[in-house]
């Protein structure tokens, strides 16, 4: 094995990318996320009252959106698969297989029931706070604060 590989099966990742950027470059993300965010709002898939209606099975509008994703999402890694896709810095993209646990149903259920209760998931956290929604700010600690208690706990856990 190369120095490279080795380095690519280290605590950074398999699919980390080596070439470190500044923050001016990371100017990019920053700009995508915003266009997200305005996507997020615009679609309505960030308000607390279209989460309500999925979960009470009254609308099909965040389904079609949930649906959408998954479909570009397959397609994408396959495509990534089947056509040797490389990374903007010609980097190789490596999709590792997933093991099923049953702690993966626990988690689907916890997060679930956190996305019901208080109409929010992680990624549109920011566009709901970005929005006005200054409540959101609780859920957004929270997160993080959970995030952060598995990680103190994980080697405890069941894997």
């Amino acid at each position: 094995m190369s120095n490279l590989e080795n380095k690519n099966t280290d605590s950074e990742g398999i699919n980390a990318s080596h070439k470190k950027e500044t923050a001016f470059a990371n100017l990019k993300y920053l700009i995508v996320g915003i266009f997200f965010g305005i996507v997020f709002v615009k679609a309505e898939i960030i308000s607390w009252f279209r989460i309500q209606e999925m979960f009470h099975l009254q609308s099909f509008h965040m389904y079609g959106v949930i649906g959408s994703a998954v479909a570009v999402g397959v397609i994408s890694v396959f495509m990534i698969k089947k056509l040797n896709i490389k990374t903007l810095q010609g980097e190789k993209i490596e999709i590792q297989p997933k093991t099923f646990n049953k702690g993966q149903i626990y988690g689907g259920l916890m997060f679930g029931f956190g996305w019901a209760i208080t109409g929010a998931c992680p990624g549109p956290l920011f566009a709901q706070i970005g929005t006005g929604a200054t409540v959101i700010v609780v859920t957004l600690v929270s997160a993080i604060a959970g995030t952060w208690v598995y990680g103190l706990i994980k080697d405890k856990l069941p894997h």
